[in-house]
């Protein structure tokens, strides 16, 4: 591709094996992938596929057995551990399926962690944490714990918590994977609001075929490789 001098984020013949019993499984084999600032990348697979551990991958909570990882650039692999702690504090918002809430913070004590963690001035906590919850549509229900809100609600807190920084890169690993289907089609479309709002490149994780219109570019993970898919009403398990 022309682009990938300027990529967000790029894998070169990436390959993660691990020990088994009938010998080396390789879940990751030569993946060859670019990201570009303001994609919204839909990656399926069935489960087992290594969908997660390519996630991992990209976000240096593991490290590949072969190949390499940029980011901006930067090879992930030349980083150390306070580089790469630096990293994803700065250029990464995660979203996990299980949301990752605290549960004795309310909605804006758990977007604003991130900050304070960071060390954000207070002025600029509250500014980006307040910003982070209207883009999600949550501004009136700061004040409340995680139990008094819906899942799709606890979902929407979890996406500011990503977004609050304003990352360059958000990792969603099965975002819409304990919701249903309209909280599901809801989720997806904020997805897509970041990205063309914001120009911030999301790479999400996901099983839901129903959702996949959505994206600008769909991906399958399969026996190692990642591939494009053409047909987006594929279903998978």
């Amino acid at each position: 591709m022309d682009k990938q001098n300027n990529a967000l984020l790029e894998t070169k013949n990436l390959v993660k094996s691990y020990p088994s019993s009938i010998g080396v499984t390789t879940v990751l084999d030569s993946i060859n992938f670019v990201a570009h600032e303001g994609n919204f990348i839909a990656v399926v697979g069935r489960s087992g596929s290594g969908k997660t551990t390519f996630l991992n991958m990209l976000a240096g909570l593991d490290t590949p057995t072969h190949g390499d990882v940029f980011i901006k650039g930067r090879n992930l692999s030349d980083m150390n551990d306070s580089e790469i702690t630096n990293m994803r504090r700065h250029m990464v918002g995660f979203v996990f399926q299980s949301f990752g809430l605290l549960p004795l913070l309310s909605a804006y004590e758990n977007v604003e962690l991130p900050l304070r963690i960071s060390g954000y001035s207070s002025q600029e906590r509250s500014s980006l944490t307040n910003q982070a919850l209207e883009t999600v549509g949550l501004e009136k229900r700061s004040s409340h714990r995680p139990f008094e809100l819906s899942g799709g609600e606890q979902k929407r807190v979890a996406i500011a918590r990503a977004i609050v920084g304003k990352p360059p890169l958000i990792l969603a690993d099965e975002p819409t994977g304990e919701l249903d289907s309209n909280n599901s089609k809801s989720i997806f479309g904020l997805f897509k609001e970041v990205v063309n709002n914001q120009k911030i490149t999301i790479i999400a994780v996901t099983h839901d075929s129903t959702l996949l219109s959505m994206a600008d570019d769909v991906m399958e993970l399969q026996t190692g490789k990642l591939e494009p898919v053409e047909n987006i009403g594929l279903r998978f398990r």
